[in-house]
């Protein structure tokens, strides 16, 4: 039995293709059940997300019968399907899996979120039944391995996203987030990752600023914030610890004199301003006001080209310790073929044992002394062991198999015994 993963990524195919390849929580289900029902495959695991749809399997064939899987699920043209895929074999699909799991593939190098993704994948797998021993032992590798590169290198402690770099440089100014409000001026992207990055620092309040009422509303509703249009901000300013802007105005939405006007109200507490936007949505005299720490976008950037040198280096560190841990798996992956025919050999041993023992116990029966019993237990069974053995050597020798005969002398560990007797 071998591990397959197969897939496409932010790096193999466009966004509509990979649109038309995820799999919702309201398919999984079903698709999870689908693909092991597969002749061919014994269990499955399917990570879905908006960068990646990946498929690992514990099959006896290759990648074939997934990609038609696949596109038969989704109903594509498989041929259309095939020059964006990959497909990883064993070893390859180990270290894939770690480097995902680890942050090592994503579109944001380091990104914590896709450990949560790959977690939610396996105990989507789990509640459908489509996990048994080989995947299941691989991933609870994956997550101890994932683990090690967050504790061991530096890989996620920096930001490399200007929304994540605000609110760790706020995190800086404020100790403690969930005393402070967070004014986010704007409704796009952006601003989105700084709502959701605040609110799983545990920011105490949000509040939303909009030219357009209906998506300040919508994106505050997310995080239980207060919506505002553009011409209260004078009014909440005050209320603000932190402001992070980011909209498409071509004139600043905020000036010198309503904020400080604002730092009267708050009686000169520190307010932390981030400017995102180009053109400026905060006038640069504000940087000149006491109590105010403003940051542009150039300010971050240095902050995120110098975290993403950092991260590079921890990428190298977490590499290596996916190589090893690769390794590792690997060799256990490897030891399954020897356990079936150790297995085999026990029964084989243990049929001659009884069928000797059966004979000896007759003797014995028969009124035969037990020393003979036992001698003949002994030698008979020596010999029934080594016959085939015995035979094969002398055959190898004959032929000059030097190699067979040094691994038997490896098993058997020989000279060993030789020595000690």
């Amino acid at each position: 039995m071998s591990i397959y993963a197969l897939g496409v990524n932010h790096k193999s195919a466009p966004v509509a293709l990979r649109e038309r390849l995820t799999f919702g929580p309201d398919i999984l289900g079903e698709a999870l059940a689908a693909l092991a029902g597969q002749d061919d495959i014994n269990e499955a695991v399917i990570l879905s997300t908006c960068n990646r749809t990946e498929i690992y399997c514990a099959s006896q064939n290759g990648c074939d019968g997934l990609i038609e899987w696949l596109a038969h699920f989704h109903g594509i043209d498989s041929a259309s399907l095939t020059p964006h895929l990959y497909c990883y074999h064993d070893e390859e699909a180990v270290s894939h899996l770690l480097r995902v799991a680890g942050g090592l593939d994503s579109m944001v190098l380091g990104e914590p979120q896709i450990l949560g993704q790959v977690k939610s994948a396996f105990a989507a797998a789990q509640e459908a039944g489509s996990i048994r021993k080989l995947l299941g032992r691989l991933f609870q590798h994956c997550f101890a391995v994932a683990k090690q590169i967050r504790t061991d290198t530096a890989i996620g402690s920096s930001p490399v996203s200007v929304a994540f770099a605000a609110v760790s440089l706020a995190r800086q100014i404020f100790a403690d987030l969930s005393q402070q409000t967070a004014l986010l001026i704007g409704a796009g992207e952006t601003i989105e990752l700084a709502a959701r990055h605040l609110s799983q620092h545990g920011i105490g309040r949000i509040l939303v600023a909009n030219r357009t009422l209906e998506r300040a509303h919508n994106l505050a509703m997310e995080f239980d914030g207060y919506a505002l249009a553009l011409t209260e901000l004078p009014n909440h300013l005050a209320e603000a610890d932190i402001v992070i802007s980011s909209t498409a105005s071509p004139l600043p939405v905020l000036g010198k004199g309503t904020v400080e006007s604002a730092l009267k109200k708050r009686k000169h507490q520190p307010m932390f301003m981030v400017d995102i936007a180009v053109p400026r949505d905060i006038e640069a005299e504000v940087a000149e006001l006491p109590d105010v720490y403003l940051y542009s976008v150039d300010d971050l950037q240095e902050v995120i080209q110098e975290n993403l040198r950092s991260r590079q280096e921890a990428a190298e560190q977490a590499q290596e310790i996916i190589d090893l841990q690769t390794r590792e798996f690997a060799g256990w992956l490897r030891s399954l073929d020897a356990v079936e025919v150790i297995l085999d050999y026990r029964s084989h041993a243990e049929q001659m044992r009884d069928q000797v023992l059966r004979r000896a116990l007759r003797m014995l029966d028969n009124g035969k002394p037990a020393d003979e019993a036992l001698r003949y237990l002994a030698h008979t069974l020596t010999n029934k062991l080594l016959h085939a053995p015995s035979a094969n050597l002398r055959q190898a020798g004959f032929e000059g198999q030097q190699e067979v005969l040094q691994a038997a002398n490896n098993l058997l560990q020989i000279k060993r015994q030789a020595a000690s007797n």
